[in-house]
């Protein structure tokens, strides 16, 4: 006999877990991180709060798993809208715009990347993995016939990388600070002075 299948709301697929991820990210985001409850966010993906602790142990591993989800997603769309240096500053632009509709989010990510930064964080794997992979890219980026030349020159592919991140995420936290603040003309601005262009040089 074939080995029997989990059934109802205890049933641990990825399916499931994907409704309550996306329960977690509204919850998070209308509520805040500190007042929303895992009683809310089981209502919002149709469980029981008991079938919600079947998936996730507490609400910070979920809050882990709404950030990585997030991260994969705007990965994904970063690779299906940027293959050339002159599509990287409209999408930053948007991916900005994208995230201050979603205030509460950034700065959940901002608190989770700063406390990951102890070895012993339960997310500490994850964003040392998630650095190197973004800087390994996008310094792979850099080397491609599309933007071989283009970068600014006596700035490294690896340089470029590390400053690519901390302009993003240092411009992002100042926001959080102080919402008035315009961020999209400064990283437009970065990736200009990034990328020699053809109009540098006339």
């Amino acid at each position: 006999m074939g080995r029997a299948r989990a059934r109802g709301p205890y049933a641990k697929t990825p399916a499931r877990r994907a409704e309550i991820v996306r329960a977690a990210r509204d919850s998070f985001a209308e509520n805040g991180y500190t007042k929303a409850s895992l009683r809310d966010i089981a209502e919002r993906a149709g469980i029981t709060h008991a079938g919600l602790l079947h998936h996730f142990r507490n609400k910070e591993e979920l809050l882990a798993e709404v950030l990585a989800d997030r991260d994969a997603e705007e990965w994904q769309h970063g690779l299906e809208q940027v293959d050339a240096p002159d599509q990287l500053a409209p999408y930053l632009a948007e991916l900005i715009r994208h995230h201050q509709n979603a205030p509460e989010l950034m700065r959940l990510w901002i608190e989770l990347a700063a406390a990951a930064s102890r070895p012993d964080h339960p997310a500490h794997s994850y964003f040392v993995e998630r650095y190197e992979r973004g800087r390994t890219e996008f310094a792979e980026g850099c080397r491609g016939k599309d933007a071989r030349g283009s970068l600014r020159e006596g700035v490294s592919p690896e340089s470029a990388a590390v400053l690519f991140h901390a302009v993003l995420n240092g411009l992002q936290l100042q926001w959080v600070l102080d919402q008035d603040l315009d961020i999209v003309g400064p990283v437009t601005d970065f990736v200009r002075l990034l990328f020699d262009h053809d109009d540098d040089r006339a």
